[in-house]
Formats: structure tokens, sequence, C-alpha cells
């Protein structure tokens, strides 16, 4: 696998493993696996402090690199952040600010650049960008959100239907690409990305009984009033209480009296179950029939309702997540048993947070905290300190330029990041921010007011400027967001500030 220099150099970044031997050895550019989940919250993480679960593989990642505590999305939702990655632009400027829009697929991406720069680059799984993907050598995808059971992908041949989980099948061809069908002269970057745990968090057939008989911790902000916010913590649709489906996001299948008034999702929930095998359907039922037998008969209202659904919908997104640690896990053990550990970088992220009950909620789009911050852990061997943390401001909109200073490719001037090199070496760079700008536009699902805003290392001023309502927070003080500060008396300075803050970064990212 020898290279020449001129491919070989970047920036003198590269500690890992050499080819050849003596003064004259060539550094290998790294290879890069980012694997990337859809709403994985960091409080689902036992890394990140958990306290509904275990993640030993991406736990095992952490302690073998470094887990960055403040990254966060610039755009709170599924295609939206995906673009921003891809481009290392904010959404006004990358073709895509809600998930209602066509991936232009034409302007400069990163895996275009590494593409060009002699990396092998492959994508796998979910994509969710409705044009195909350009800037890879190989790309299977799901259509849309995809399916968790009997998924299909699409390929440039065109559609497939496969038996079995999609967040195994995910895996299985992210490592048949590498065991077959990559060039192994080449560096590589591979993009495995799950549709888990996005709704509707249908549990794979190995953790159908994880949890069962357990009680998971409810959130201290599970029956939030929202007494000191304004019309848009009030108005969203996106309540466990009120807006979760009870067929379609909780398994319990209607009664006939029900199926006679369903409507929206809660008519597909049949279609989900149809696409398992005779198995795996089995194991299905098995395993849900005996818990919506207790809560039929139970028949909780109320409060009660509100904690039953909780445990419903918590336990199958945690379900949906111990799969993709199983993946992770698998991903790494292939590795390092096939000699590329050392010379390969390991991501493991998500488009962005999820709520898991706090402010009653499920879902994104807002900018507080749960759906704001992603979970970012990165390993790269001989560059990254094993078991380190880093507390810098951090986002999504970095990784693009990040990848490319690892490969040694210059990144164009209309990348809107910074490259995190210089963190993954335990440095603190001068000058490195100390806030970030975040925008949500969608109009639409959910019911969520577009809004704007800036977040430093203590505080976030968001700004919902259709309804021209202001909300302000010390997350020290105020950790769970529940006591806006926004014109209350003391409050003038430190509002000036941040709104003088917030007009800076706007200038910055060129929005209008």
């Amino acid at each position: 696998m020898l290279r020449s220099a001129a491919l070989v150099a970047f920036l003198g970044l590269a500690t890992c493993n050499s080819v050849g031997s003596g003064p004259a050895e060539i550094p290998q550019r790294p290879n890069i696996v980012f694997i990337f989940s859809d709403d994985h919250s960091t409080a689902a993480i036992s890394a990140y402090g958990s306290r509904i679960n275990q993640t030993p593989h991406i736990d095992r990642l952490a302690a073998g690199g470094m887990l960055f505590e403040n990254t966060f999305c610039t755009n709170s939702i599924c295609a939206p952040s995906r673009a921003v990655i891809l481009t290392g632009k904010h959404s006004h400027l990358n073709s895509v600010p809600t998930n209602g829009e066509r991936f232009d697929g034409s302007q400069t991406t990163f895996p275009k650049l590494l593409q060009a720069a002699d990396y092998q680059t492959a994508m796998i799984g979910k994509w969710h960008l409705k044009s195909d993907p350009t800037g890879f050598d190989f790309w299977r995808v799901l259509p849309g959100q995809g399916q968790y059971y009997s998924p299909d992908f699409l390929t440039p041949e065109g559609r497939k239907k496969y038996e079995g989980y999609v967040t195994d099948l995910t895996t299985d061809f992210g490592l048949e690409w590498l065991e077959e069908g990559r060039d192994e002269t080449k560096p590589f970057c591979l993009m495995l990305q799950h549709k888990a745990p996005h709704r509707s968090w249908m549990p794979g057939p190995d953790h159908l009984t994880l949890y069962d008989g357990e009680w998971i911790p409810e959130p201290d902000t599970l029956f939030d009033d929202y007494a000191t916010r304004g019309r848009a913590a009030r108005e969203q649709e996106m309540t466990i209480a009120r807006h979760m489906y009870l067929h379609y996001d909780l398994q319990v299948p209607p009664t006939e009296v029900e199926a006679a008034d369903l409507k929206g999702p809660n008519r597909s929930y049949g279609p989900l179950l149809n696409r398992m095998t005779t198995e795996q359907r089995e194991a299905w039922d098995a395993a849900y029939e005996p818990r919506n037998a207790a809560f039929r008969e139970a028949n909780p209202v109320g409060n009660d309702l509100v904690r039953w659904k909780y445990q419903r919908y918590i336990k199958n997104y945690l379900r949906c997540i111990q799969s993709v640690d199983d993946n992770v896990g698998r991903v790494l053990d292939y590795l390092e048993e096939n000699g590329l550990a050392e010379n390969t970088i390991v991501i493991y992220s998500s488009d962005q947070g999820f709520y898991l009950g706090e402010h009653g909620w499920y879902d994104k789009r807002f900018m507080y905290e749960p759906s704001l911050r992603m979970p970012f852990i990165v390993r790269w061997p001989g560059v990254t300190k094993p078991g380190s943390r880093d507390t810098h401001l951090v986002q999504n909109l970095d990784f693009a330029e990040t990848f490319l200073e690892i490969a040694g490719v210059q990144a164009p001037d209309e990348m809107q990041g910074e490259s995190i090199v210089p963190l993954l070496r335990g440095e603190d760079p001068d000058g490195w921010r100390d806030s970030i700008y975040y925008e949500y536009f969608e109009v639409g699902i959910h019911a969520v007011e577009p809004h704007y805003g800036v977040r430093t290392n203590r505080h976030k001023l968001m700004h919902f400027h259709r309804i021209d309502e202001w909300e302000l927070y010390d997350l020290d003080n105020d950790p769970d967001e529940v006591h806006n500060l926004h014109g209350q008396p003391g409050m003038e300075t430190l509002t000036a500030e941040l709104e003088a803050e917030l007009a800076r970064l706007r200038d910055v990212y060129q929005l209008p």
C-alpha cells in the first residue's frame, strides 16, 4: 500500500501506522469510518452519563478516543443536518433548510473532495435527501425514512428489498464493502448511517424483551407546564400526552372501533408489521401481545396514561439504540481483526439530539438543549488521547472541514465551519468560537415555530421571529431551561450583549 509523498502528506497530522522502513517512512493517510444514527440523544449514551441505559460499544469508542461534550447542530431536523455535514454550509446556503427540499447534488461536498484526493468513498444507510448520492464510489441507501423490517435499499442499479433488520443490514453492507468492495491500495471514507432510533421505534429481534419489568426513570420536566415560556412551547404538537399515536408510535393494535376511525400515520401501523417474516412476526407478537393486553385491562387515564406512554416509548427507543450499539461493536471488531484499527479514525454521531420526555415532548426541532446537542465521539489512534473529553463549542458545520484536513485536502472558502483537528490533538486554539448560531426554518409537522438564536458556554438567546417572542436562559443555573429570563429586571445588559452577538453571527454566516 505504498503511496507517493505528494499523496500522503497532510499537514503533518497523521502519526499512525507507517509503511516502508528507516528515516524515509511515509505516513499513511488515515481511513475514516463515520457512524451516524438518527435522533440519538446524548441522554441515552452511558459515556455521556445516561441514567436510563448502557451503551458499552459506544463507550468503548469513547474510552479509546475523545468525547465532545458541547457539539451542537445548526438546524435540528434530519435532512438539513445531513446537508450541513456534507457541504460545511448553513441551511440557507446549501439548498436544504427544511425536510421538504431536494438536495442539490451538484454542489461541492466533502466526499467529492475526498474522491478527488484519491480516497474511496462509500455511503450506506439513511440518506434522506431526495436526490441520489453524489461523490461516492459506492452507495446503497434507504428510500426516504426507510423501514425497520425487510427494508428496501436504493442503488445506482435500482431498488431491492432485503430480509432482515435495518440496523443489522446497514452494518452488513458496510462490512461487506470493506471486505470485498473497496480498493485496498487507497484510503477510504465509509459513512454508515442508521435509521435507528428514528420514529416509529421498532426494536430489532435481539432486543424485543429488553427492559421488561423495569421502570425507566422519568425526566424531571415530563409534566412541564411551560409557565415562563411563550406560545411556541405551549402550541407545539409533539407532546407524549396529546400527540403520540397509540398504534403507529406505541405499537398497540387498534380495536375494531378504533380501526374504523384511524387517520394519519396510525393507519400505517399494520403495513409496518406486514413487512416482517413469519418468524419475526411471531417473536414480535410474543413480546407485545401480553404487554398490550395488560395495557387494555389497566386502561390508564390522565397522568397515569402519560406515564404509560413514556415507558412504552422510551423502552422501544432504547431497544433500537441497543441494536445500534451492537453494530458499533461489530464495526470496531472488524477493524481490529483485519488490521485496520490503528490507521482508521472512527466517529460516532447523530443528526441531532431528541426529546426523551423532557418538557413532555418527543421529536426535536427546538433550540432547547435535548435536541440541540449532538453526540460526537472520535477515536484517532496516535492523535486523540484515550478517554479524553473536550468542552469547546463544536457544530456539525465543522465536520466537513475536519474530514478534509484529516485527508490533507484544502477546504474551499465557501465552507463555513472550522476544522476540529487541533481539538483532536488536545490543543486549545486561540480564537476558538465562544458562541454558536442555530436556526430552524420549517413550518409544518409538529407545529414548531421557526426560530433562531445564539448559544454561548453559559447563556442562550432565542427569537421566535414570526410571533416576535424571545427566550433567554442561564444554562449554569437552569440546565432544564424552564425559567425564561428575557425581559426580567437585571437582564438588560446580558440581553443586549447576546443580541449583538446574534446579529454578528447572522452577518458572518450571510443571513439576510
